[in-house]
């Protein structure tokens, strides 16, 4: 891309110049008596008593957990060790591996370029990415045909581009390089389905980035920065750490023979200055209060403490289904039945079909670290957890399913209007 390293170096030092002080410092959250927002203490405290519980069972290392109701925070605790090996505690400023719920941060981006008039929902991606002009699509016994239309602006914002399932592209290398580097590789490969006719979790959303920084003329790091981050005051949230701040930084966990939680050895490598692969798909570090600050500017119609971001009907798109009619959400199986999904939201269509107590309309994600939260328009709150587990997200590798276990005692505690 042109100019690519004087962006990313200036982007770099703007960034560091925000870390260490030069930009607003993170507002205190609002804070609100639980009964004044309709919460029940009693029911928070249950919230505690369970999560505090798989901390003291040696299921989890530690947890950190944020609600808000009404644009208030009525609970925020931390609970146990951000690393099980040294003890160091889990605190409210603890940084987390957020990996996917990186994702609707780059959804938010490209809405900031689409409200600009930079692209459209009908665009065909190769306008922007010509690279993709004629991809051919693999089908099951192994020929390679046309598109029977061009991929759609829409469909990669919604995963159901064409592209494959992030393990189908184990062996491409896809973030050795650069994100020219990788449009470059998809360039060659052909795409696993139809466009818009399956829900594939793959490099959508890596491609946004790329599209953020084509069209923006900023690298990733700088237009977050920039449009996002000190705006809404998130100032402990990048795609690296600080060197003065890696002593906040969670490790991440695994468990042992016994099904006791153990700090992990794999080798989690932290970057402490700007990688050369910017994943929007999931590469940042964060807080649970930064991310409740985007989560909530995003219930706010976008807005937060003066700083639009986004117009309140982009807001509404985001959070709007445009899968087509029997197209399902699949993450890791079977198909999630009454979920849609809109702009790197997947969205509570149908609470009963999808056997939640979130409100219709609740819009969410999470990552594989077992990071978690939502955002429920209906019912005016906002939830953040942290933990940090290998495979935290999955309900097959010995997590607790932190995410299912909230979602009641929350309602629970939500007395009123």
């Amino acid at each position: 891309m042109h100019h690519r390293n004087r962006i990313r170096a200036a982007g770099a030092a703007l960034a560091i110049l925000l870390a260490c002080g030069a930009g607003p410092a993170a507002a205190e959250p609002p804070r609100a008596a639980p009964a004044s927002v309709g919460v029940s203490q009693a029911g928070l405290d249950a919230l505690n008593r369970e999560f505090h519980g798989l901390v003291d069972q040696k299921k989890l290392a530690g947890v950190v957990t944020l609600l808000a109701r009404k644009g208030k925070v009525v609970h925020f605790d931390a609970y146990g060790a951000a690393d099980a090996a040294t003890g160091a505690p889990a605190r409210t400023d603890t940084i987390w591996r957020i990996a996917s719920m990186t994702k609707p941060v780059t959804g938010v981006a490209m809405m900031i370029l689409w409200e600009e008039g930079r692209w459209k929902l009908d665009d065909p991606v190769h306008k922007h990415i010509p690279e993709f002009r004629d991809l051919k699509v693999r089908t099951p016994d192994g020929r390679l045909v046309p598109q029977d239309h061009p991929m759609t602006m829409a469909e990669l914002m919604s995963h159901t581009a064409g592209f494959d399932v992030s393990a189908g592209y184990a062996q491409a290398g896809l973030s050795d390089g650069d994100l020219q580097g990788m449009i470059d590789k998809l360039a060659k490969l052909p795409l696993a389905a139809q466009p818009g006719a399956d829900w594939r979790y793959g490099p959508s959303v890596n491609i946004q980035g790329y599209l953020v920084e084509k069209l923006s003329g900023q690298s990733l790091d700088q237009f977050f920065q920039t449009r996002i981050f000190t705006p809404l005051r998130m100032a402990d949230t990048q795609f690296w750490v600080a060197p003065e701040k890696l002593g906040r930084l969670a490790r991440v966990h695994t468990y042992d023979a016994q099904a006791r939680i153990v700090a992990a050895d794999a080798g989690m490598r932290t970057a402490t200055a700007p990688p050369k692969f910017l994943a929007g798909s999931g590469g940042l570090y964060s807080t649970a209060e930064d991310y409740w600050r985007f989560a909530q500017m995003l219930l706010n119609g976008g807005e937060l403490d003066g700083a639009r971001i986004l117009r309140p009907e982009t807001v509404k798109l985001m959070r709007t289904n445009v899968l087509r009619p029997g197209v399902k959400v699949d993450l890791y199986g079977p198909s999630q039945e009454g979920v849609g999904f809109g702009m790197d939201f997947a969205i509570i269509m149908d609470p009963k079909a999808a056997a939640t107590p979130q409100g219709k309309d609740t819009y969410y994600w999470g990552g594989a670290f077992g990071t978690w939260f939502w955002i429920d328009p209906t019912n005016d709150l906002v939830f953040v957890g942290m933990i940090q587990n290998l495979d935290g997200s999955r309900p097959d590798a010995g997590t607790p399913p932190t995410r299912a276990i909230s979602y009641p005692l929350v309602y629970q505690a939500v007395t009123g209007r």
